[in-house]
């Protein structure tokens, strides 16, 4: 099979593919990254679990932005306007870091 040129084929393993859930995210950055940690939080359960953390650099966390706010706004479109919080729920959040 011949390729496009300036196409890149992307694959996507099996488990990979189940994806993770994810309800709560946290984002950190320095000058040269953004962390994005997805975390799962369960009702009546005091440890969250980070699921997957995600490492991008600022030109892409910029792209991810601009993305994610355009599939918002076309979700929006199709189904409903998702509602907004007035204030996050407070969650007393203590990270610790297997090392």
């Amino acid at each position: 099979m011949s390729q496009k040129k300036g196409q890149i084929n992307i694959e996507l393993s099996d488990e990979i593919s189940k994806g993770k859930y994810a309800n709560l995210a946290m984002i950190a950055h320095s000058s040269s990254e953004f962390v994005i940690d997805f975390i799962q939080l369960m009702p009546g359960v005091p440890k969250a679990k980070v699921n997957s953390r995600i490492v991008i650099t600022p030109e892409h966390a910029k792209k991810f932005s601009l993305a994610l706010n355009d599939n918002i706004s076309k979700y929006e479109q199709k189904y409903d306007e998702i509602k907004d919080f007035n204030e996050l729920p407070k969650f007393p959040l203590d990270i610790n870091s297997q090392q």
